[in-house]
């Protein structure tokens, strides 16, 4: 019988991105700084992972520092008020040796909603300094206005100022503690 292992997350090799529709013809791309995860699997199959992920509001960066405040305010995440967002998975189902789907329930703002991610398996490695590593692609769509971001604006030739749908992309990379 296998062992559980607490897999830990590797931040520098980690990153948690998103891009949402900008004035309807572009994308604007952000990402969050600061965020941990909590992974247990049976073994190293990843098909029994338990996932718990939390990312803090106010590490939001878009490379636009008066944007990155509105985003913070009550308008949108309320920072001051919601310290952090939380990702608990409820199931993984495995499509086939690199391909996951990520079944969970996503908390913003105090409101909890189903989401489904796909994650997309790079493998297991022993880095140089005698680390096992192992590499993820996760990405997925919610609708921000599901969990309370509603705030838009109108524009005068039609549509709004901000898309409804989020792109989330992450690159993870956890490893094994040693011993484990």
């Amino acid at each position: 019988m296998a062992n559980n292992i607490q897999w830990k997350l590797d931040e520098a090799h980690s990153e948690v991105t998103f891009k949402v529709r900008h004035l309807m013809i572009s994308n604007v791309k952000g990402e969050f700084k600061d965020f941990n995860a909590d992974v247990q699997t049976n073994g190293e199959d990843f098909s029994t992972a338990k996932v718990s992920f939390n990312i803090q509001t106010d590490s939001i960066d878009t490379r636009n520092n008066d944007r990155d405040n509105h985003l913070r305010s009550a308008d949108f995440f309320d920072s001051e008020n919601h310290k952090s967002m939380h990702f608990q998975s409820t199931s993984v189902e495995k499509k086939d040796d690199e391909s996951y789907i990520l079944n969970g329930d996503l908390t913003i703002r105090d409101v909890t909603k189903p989401i489904q991610l796909n994650v997309d398996f790079g493998g297991i490695v022993t880095d140089p300094w005698g680390n096992q590593k192992a590499g993820f692609s996760v990405d997925g769509k919610i609708n921000r206005k599901e969990w309370g971001l509603n705030w838009n604006a109108s524009l005068e030739a039609g549509g709004v100022l901000v898309g409804e749908t989020v792109n989330i992309a992450c690159e993870l990379e956890l490893y094994k503690p040693k011993g484990e």
